[in-house]
């Protein structure tokens, strides 16, 4: 990343990722190859923003085991969870809730539920919701811990289905979700029924009000994600990074400029480029600038 992008005073990087394949590795969730990055940018300031498709519980959870104090955004973009230190005054639109101030851009769960019941008689046998699996189900169709499932069951405004039926089955039931007023999205392991937002709507919402409480400050804003529930913050963001996958091909993108691709897979690719755009040469005084042999 071009040095000018970072300044102790009149610039600003956030980095908005995905976890799930990304800093998380898609089989372990483990962050363990992204550790060493991840404390590199956060000690000089850059804060790493989840912008994922788990719920609250998850996240607070994760926070600790990541060492992240910042806000993050839940369930493909339906709410902003945003600590009360991290911002001067209170985010426009906001709520106090849970010890965070709550930006949602979503109906809650159970609104979704009804809407699920309603197709259930004739669409039921091509999808299983997470509200009806039971709590070994989930631990086999994600790999999580029990205790990891429970708290992935924890949805606060959307519901997963893991899809069972034809793509062609697939293209037809979205469709008729959308003309119901539903907004699926296709995660890395489940279609996500919600409302119209998406993580480049939330991402879009928190950088106006960073700019808005930090007026005079140039804002930088870097996406990674390896899915196609990421694509809209892909597009949005400053600068888009694609992290390889072992389970897919890298998501398809209308834009060409500011893109890069991971060669490595999961938290390996998140590091590899993040390494390359931010190096640590960026945070040196001239004076401290390594000499260069030609």
């Amino acid at each position: 990343m071009p040095s000018e992008l970072i300044s102790k005073y009149k610039r600003q990087v956030l980095i908005f990722t995905d976890l799930d394949g990304t800093l998380l590795d898609h089989y372990s969730y483990d962050h363990e190859d992204a550790k060493v990055c991840m404390e590199r940018l956060l000690g000089h300031g850059i804060p790493i923003i989840p912008n994922t498709s788990k719920t609250f519980a998850e996240v607070l959870q994760l926070r600790k085991t990541l060492a992240l104090s910042g806000p993050f955004i839940i369930e493909n973009g339906a709410a902003i969870f945003i600590n009360k230190d991290w911002l001067p005054e209170k985010p426009k639109g906001a709520v106090w809730q849970d010890g965070f101030w709550v930006k949602s851009f979503s109906s809650k769960r159970n609104y979704w539920l009804g809407l699920i019941k309603k197709i259930t008689p004739e669409h039921g046998h091509l999808f299983e919701s997470f509200a009806n699996m039971s709590l070994q189900r989930i631990v086999e169709l994600t790999g999580l811990t029990e205790e990891d499932a429970l708290l992935s069951s924890q949805r606060q405004f959307g519901e997963p289905l893991f899809w069972k039926g034809s793509d062609e089955q697939l293209r037809s039931f979205i469709i008729i979700l959308h003309r119901l007023g539903a907004h699926p999205v296709s995660g890395g392991r489940f279609l996500h029924i919600g409302g119209n937002c998406n993580k480049g709507v939330a991402l879009t919402w928190l950088l106006k009000e960073y700019q808005r409480q930090h007026k005079g400050v140039t804002i930088s804003t870097i996406a990674l994600g390896d899915g196609k529930n990421d694509v809209s913050m892909l597009e949005v963001a400053d600068t888009a990074v694609r992290i390889a996958s072992p389970v897919h091909e890298p998501p398809q993108l209308e834009r060409k400029l500011k893109l890069y691709t991971s060669n490595k897979m999961g938290p390996k690719g998140w590091a590899e480029v993040l390494d390359h755009l931010i190096p640590e040469s960026v945070f040196l005084n001239p004076t401290q600038q390594p000499n260069k042999t030609i």
